[in-house]
C-alpha cells in the first residue's frame, strides 16, 4: 500500500501524469505512432508484448523521473508486469520516484445528455485488490463532459463518486473525469458535487491516505 511520501509528491511536487494506460482498443493506433504496423503481431498477446516494451524503454529512461513526472497511470496488464527483474509499480516508486495509478475503467459507453459515462466495471475488486497488493497509489477512471448538461453532469458526478468511494474503501486514490469546455461546464455541475460532499467528506478525504 502507498505511503505518505507519495501523498506527499502528489499534492505538493509541481509536475505531470504520464498516461501509459493505452487498453486494447487504442493499443494498435499507438504503436503505428511509435513505428510498428499492425503486420507486425499477430493477435492480442503479441500486441501486448510490443506494447509493455514501448513501456518499458520510457520507464527506464533517464529522463522519466520524479523531478518532472510526478506519476504514471498504467494499464492493468502493465501493472502486472515486471521491468528489470521488479513489478512495474516498485520500479517506478523505487527506482525512478514516480508514483504509480492504474486506470480501472474500461472505456466509455455511448454519448447520452451531452456526456459520456463509463462503461460498467464488473471486475474492479479483483482489480483494485492486486493495485493495493502491489503498491499502487491510486486510480484513473475517464468519463467524458462535452456539453454543458445539467441532467449529465449530475450522472457523471453520481457515477465518478459511486465507484470513488469503492475505490476509497482501499486506501487508493481517485482521479477522474475530463472536460473539453471546462469554461462552459465548470458552472453546471457545482450543486451535483455539493449534494454529494454534503453527505460527508469527499472519498479522497475517507480514503486511507
Amino acid at each position: 500500500m502507498a505511503d505518505d511520501r507519495m501523498m506527499a509528491q502528489m499534492s505538493m511536487k509541481d509536475g505531470f501524469i504520464a498516461a501509459l494506460d493505452q487498453s486494447g482498443g487504442s493499443t494498435p493506433a499507438a504503436l503505428r505512432l511509435y513505428g510498428i504496423p499492425d503486420s507486425a503481431y499477430v493477435g492480442e498477446e503479441q500486441m501486448f508484448k510490443l506494447m509493455h516494451e514501448f513501456r518499458m524503454r520510457i520507464i527506464t529512461s533517464p529522463a522519466f523521473n520524479g523531478q518532472k513526472v510526478l506519476g504514471a497511470i498504467l494499464f492493468e496488464r502493465t501493472m502486472d508486469g515486471e521491468v528489470k527483474g521488479k513489478p512495474v509499480p516498485a520500479y517506478l516508486w523505487e527506482d525512478r520516484g514516480v508514483v504509480p495509478f492504474v486506470k480501472v475503467d474500461k472505456g466509455l459507453a455511448a454519448e447520452k445528455d451531452g456526456v459520456n459515462l463509463m462503461k460498467p466495471m464488473p471486475d474492479v475488486e479483483p482489480l483494485l485488490e492486486r493495485a493495493v497488493n502491489g503498491d499502487v497509489f491510486g486510480t484513473k477512471m475517464r468519463s467524458f463532459i462535452n456539453l454543458a448538461s445539467r441532467e449529465g453532469i449530475a450522472a457523471v458526478v453520481r457515477q465518478q463518486f459511486d465507484i470513488a468511494d469503492q475505490i476509497a474503501k482501499h486506501g487508493l486514490m481517485p482521479i477522474n473525469p475530463r472536460s473539453p469546455s471546462r469554461a462552459k461546464t465548470r458552472r453546471v455541475p457545482r450543486p451535483s458535487f455539493l449534494r454529494r460532499s454534503r453527505r460527508g467528506s469527499t472519498p479522497c478525504q475517507r480514503g486511507a491516505r
